[in-house]
């Protein structure tokens, strides 16, 4: 087998399998294939739907390199654009707010909130031009459990196909009804592909977060991969008699669990019963990462002390998982390392993620 190739064949059966190779967490090339086969062609979560509640409200952003921006039109429709004029390649949209239109700011060509163009200025005299030809170049956009979604490939299929069986796991936790509280940043100096590595099993829990072991019932810590997500759940734990200090939740019933949700390949839920929180996994560098956080909770609980415990809580994990993704990643350009195998019991979803990015990696680099 080419030894390229080879980076990209992950076992289907956990027993045999081997991780992937460390070199796929350092080389700049396999990152800049990433960014094609991968980033440019899956859905994408880029805001929330309060961004874009009433007409004319719009947002701009990036992904994978390319400008975008989403506003909300006199119809109703969210409509997703390239941020890119269609004259010389000068910016229609900046920032955020509200609009009736958008006039670029290089030579004012301006454009209503369907893409259309309503004026070219000083264009007279140029033949055979036609406004219609000079629209603004649309993407796909689609709108789920109150997120924004873009995908820049044309022919991927519709959102909730790729979904699957996530919207109906979800449904139990009443996300509509939460309000952003907060959103904080993490620069972490390792690959994408570590920090989601170290989100997809709770292997690590007793090692790297007491605090968080301590809630949860490890034992019976469950793992359930589908064909573009991984659910982890475990029942929580409530009162113990013996307890030195009281838990979050001391009426923890049977059926009450945390749902931890990742969707391929670099987005997560995190569903507690008060709280329900976004991470996102944005590559940067080969060797640089940025997780974005923002935690929704109930308006009525923003004031109160809950609200504030909750993303403390978050953030200390958070604290913990960084230190423990920056020594993994460090430790990757070993000499005495290139590749791992899977514990069968703990590490379902890691394998998991590992055959969904080698199957759409696949063939991508040349040998």
């Amino acid at each position: 087998m080419d030894k390229l190739q080879g980076q990209f064949e992950i076992d289907p059966e956990i027993a045999r399998a081997w991780t992937l190779p460390a070199r796929l967490y350092t080389d700049a090339a396999i990152f800049a294939a990433e960014k094609e086969k991968i980033f440019s062609r899956t859905w994408q979560v880029v805001g929330h739907a309060s961004q874009v509640a009433a007409p004319g409200d719009y947002f701009t952003t990036e992904l994978a390199g390319e400008p975008l921006f989403f506003v909300r039109g006199a119809d109703g429709k969210l409509r997703g654009f390239y941020n890119v004029c269609r004259h010389r390649a000068g910016p229609p949209a900046e920032g955020c707010g509200s609009r009736k239109l958008f006039r670029c700011g290089y030579h004012g060509w301006t454009y209503a909130l369907d893409g259309s163009l309503i004026s070219a200025t000083e264009i007279d005299g140029v033949e055979g031009f036609r406004a219609e030809d000079f629209a603004l170049a649309p993407v796909r956009t689609e709108e789920w459990f109150n997120f924004v979604f873009v995908n820049l490939d044309p022919e991927a299929r519709p959102l909730q196909e790729s979904l699957g069986d996530l919207a109906r796991q979800v449904e139990k936790f009443p996300f509509a009804a939460m309000k952003l509280y907060e959103r904080r940043s993490y620069d972490m100096k390792c690959n994408w592909k570590t920090y989601v590595d170290n989100y997809l099993e709770g292997y690590h829990l007793p090692s790297v977060h007491p605090g968080l072991n301590r809630e949860l019932d490890y034992n019976r810590y469950l793992v359930e991969p589908y064909s573009g997500h991984v659910r982890q759940f475990s029942p929580i734990r409530g009162a113990q008699p013996g307890d030195s200090e009281p838990r979050r939740y001391a009426e923890a019933c049977e059926d009450l669990t945390t749902d931890y949700f990742w969707i391929f390949p670099n987005w997560m839920l995190n569903c507690y019963p008060d709280n329900v929180s976004l991470n996102l996994v944005l590559p940067v560098e080969p060797e640089r990462t940025l997780a974005i956080f923002e935690w929704y909770l109930p308006e009525k609980d923003h004031a109160g002390p809950a609200a504030k415990a909750s993303v403390e809580f978050s953030h200390q994990i958070q604290i913990e998982d960084v230190a423990i993704c920056e020594t993994v990643q460090k430790n990757l350009r070993s000499r005495s390392y290139s590749r791992g195998r899977y514990s069968v019991k703990q590490e379902k979803g890691v394998h998991a993620f590992h055959r969904m990015y080698a199957e759409a990696m696949r063939d991508q680099v040349s040998r």
